[in-house]
Order: C-alpha cells, then sequence, then structure tokens
C-alpha cells in the first residue's frame, strides 16, 4: 500500500484471498458499470434489484449450502435488520461476550431480552437457557448469535457444540461468518464446511462479502421461510437502496473464481502455517489461531501504538487494537495474513517484531 506517500506493507487488511485488485473482477465491475451505470438507483423492493443480484443471491445460496440467500449492503445492516426481524419484545437473544459490534447492536434494538455467554464457553450458554427455562415460558423465540471467527482473536467458535444444545432447547442458531467465509474448509465454504456441519445444524447463516471475497455487502442464507420473513420484516433491507449491480457481478466473478482457482485458498493456508511456524521458533508472543487473524498481544496502549509506528517507519502497517475495541490490558497488534504476501513478506515482519518486541 501506499500511505503518505510511503509505501508500506500491508498486514492489517481483511482480503484475505487478495481479490480485492484482481485483474479479472476489476474487468467485470467496469463492464457491468457500463451496462448498469454506477448505481443501483432504489430498494431492493422498488426496483434496485437487477438480474445480477437474483442471479448472485442463487450463486451464494447454493455455494453456502442453503435454499436461499438475501443480499444486504453490508454485514452491520445485516445482523440488524436479522434481530429484528425475528425477535421482538419478550423474546430471548444469548450472544457471545466477544460478539461483533453489530450483533451487540441488533440485539439491543431488537427488543429482546439480551443474555450474553462466556467466550466460547457453550456450558455458560446452557445455564443461561437453564434459567429461562426457569423463569419464563418456553414458547418464546430464542436466538442464539455467534461469530464463526472472533474477529479480535481470531478463534472459531465451537459450532457443533453449539448447533447441539441449541436443538435441545429449541433455539435458532445464527453464525456470522464474515471472517471464515472464503477462508475456512476446503474449498473455502466457511466454518460449516469446516466442522461438517449443514442447515439442520445452523439453520441462519450470514457472511460478508467485503474480505475475503473481495468487494462489498453481505448476505443472510436460509430456508425459504427465514427468508420471506427477513424481506418482509427487516427494515435495513426494506428502506434502503440496493447494493449497485457492478458490486453484485464483481462478487460472482470473485465467487467463480474461488470455486475454480484453488491456489488463492492455498497460498493463504500456507502463509498462515509459515507465519506461524516462523513465531514459535522465535518464541513470538502470538495466541492460539488457526486462522487469517494473527494477533499479538502487548497488553499496554502506549506499547502498543509505539511498536505500530515503529513498524510502519520499518516499512510495514500493522494497526494497534485498544480499548474498547478489545478489553482493558489487551492491547494488541492484529496481524491479518493475505494470499498475496510472500514468505519474504513474511521473514521481514517477523524479524521487525523480533527487534521492536524484544526491546
Amino acid at each position: 500500500m501506499k500511505v503518505d506517500d510511503r509505501d508500506v506493507i500491508s498486514f492489517c487488511s481483511n482480503d484475505y484471498l487478495g481479490l480485492a485488485n484482481h485483474p479479472q473482477i476489476k474487468q467485470a465491475t467496469i463492464k457491468a458499470i457500463n451496462d448498469f451505470g454506477v448505481g443501483s438507483g432504489s430498494a431492493h423492493l422498488v426496483n434496485g434489484h437487477s438480474i445480477v443480484h437474483h442471479q448472485l443471491e442463487e450463486e451464494l445460496a447454493e455455494f453456502s449450502g442453503y435454499p436461499r440467500a438475501l443480499l444486504f449492503s453490508t454485514g452491520y445492516m445485516a445482523n440488524l435488520g436479522l434481530c429484528q426481524a425475528l425477535t421482538a419484545k419478550g423474546d430471548y437473544i444469548f450472544e457471545d461476550k466477544l460478539n461483533h459490534a453489530s450483533l451487540i447492536d441488533g440485539g439491543l434494538i431488537s427488543g429482546a431480552k439480551m443474555q450474553r455467554y462466556l467466550h466460547n464457553d457453550v456450558s455458560s450458554l446452557k445455564q443461561k437457557f437453564d434459567k429461562t427455562h426457569k423463569d419464563n415460558n418456553q414458547d418464546t423465540n430464542k436466538l442464539v448469535l455467534t461469530d464463526g471467527v472472533f474477529s479480535m482473536d481470531g478463534d472459531i467458535a465451537n459450532l457443533p457444540k453449539l448447533s447441539t444444545l441449541c436443538k435441545k432447547n429449541n433455539s435458532w442458531l445464527m453464525v456470522d461468518d464474515a471472517h471464515g467465509f472464503g477462508t475456512l474448509g476446503e474449498t473455502g465454504k466457511g466454518c460449516l464446511q469446516h466442522f461438517s456441519l449443514g442447515q439442520k445444524d445452523v439453520p441462519i447463516y450470514m457472511a460478508t462479502l467485503g474480505k475475503a471475497i473481495g468487494t462489498a455487502g453481505a448476505f443472510i442464507a436460509g430456508s425459504d421461510e427465514l427468508i420471506e420473513t427477513i424481506i418482509q420484516q427487516a427494515r435495513t433491507y426494506i428502506y434502503t437502496t440496493a447494493m449497485p449491480a457492478a458490486i453484485a457481478e464483481a462478487t460472482r466473478y470473485s465467487l467463480n473464481i474461488i470455486q475454480n482457482e484453488s491456489r488463492h485458498l492455498n497460498n493463504l493456508n500456507n502463509n498462515i502455517a509459515y507465519f506461524k511456524s516462523c513465531c514459535t521458533e522465535l518464541e513470538l508472543p502470538i495466541e492460539n489461531s488457526e486462522t487469517a487473524i494473527q494477533p499479538m498481544i502487548i497488553g499496554d496502549d502506549k506499547a502498543a501504538l509505539q511498536i505500530s509506528q515503529d513498524l510502519f517507519e520499518s516499512g510495514f502497517l500493522v494497526t494497534a487494537i485498544r480499548p474498547p475495541t478489545v478489553p482493558e490490558g489487551t492491547s494488541r497488534l492484529r496481524i491479518t495474513l493475505s494470499a498475496k504476501h510472500t514468505h519474504d513478506h513474511i521473514d521481514q515482519l517477523i524479524n521487525a517484531l523480533r527487534e521492536l518486541t524484544s526491546q
């Protein structure tokens, strides 16, 4: 990247597969702009929903293994709309303590009673369920929300155990797979493929398109009944302009590349393994993450900022993440890996980190 006329190697992008600047995807976008214009012109339910949007929804549904998919302009809007559409006053929403802000905000605005369980702790969720059963009518709607890959720690939700518990407690399970879609599983289909799960295990699936896919927007996948309910009830879908058709067409091309060119995912997985092995060899303090998100906990806010600045001066862009985004005392360097990185890029970063963290 070029930042303030300085060339730097970015290690903080969510462009995990390196597709945001793929020449074929860029050309598809340009052609679609010529065919459809820059803006969609209206909301989906008025006249903003083109044939390209429709084709993309069908292709996303097939890729993710669900009957239907519905496009949203952003992941934030998808999560807000889902919570508002499916729950109301008297219902219950259960959330992981480290869920993304959009899931937390969705729970807060829904009107439902929100309970937050300990991070990735299924026994904590079970205790919340048990208390709800004692205090209230079991016929109320219950919705469990979790990130698939947690954005600041890079760990993966225990979806098999969450699914089993939700089935026993007659609760919907919704997974926000923003950081898993395109990066996890044998062919990049995300957290569900990673755990060999399907629609019966996770009835509501959401993923963003602005990370591994390299474009913009988001989608929710699920049953026909679920999607029709969201279309009729989700205010963030009904009352906003549709994503540009050109972005939908770019996403179609990106999805096609992911399905037909495994080298991007292979490169990413190779870089993750190489980075982790280098850190282990040099005893650099990274967390136990198997994903593209590799946090290095520094602790002190000022120290994290200083190391980030020193890295920038050395030619690397690595953002320091501080409270309130992460808990007090856990300020960190959030290092993210991409298929576009080379081992030489990683070696250079490792050497800089070794020097700066040993001071």
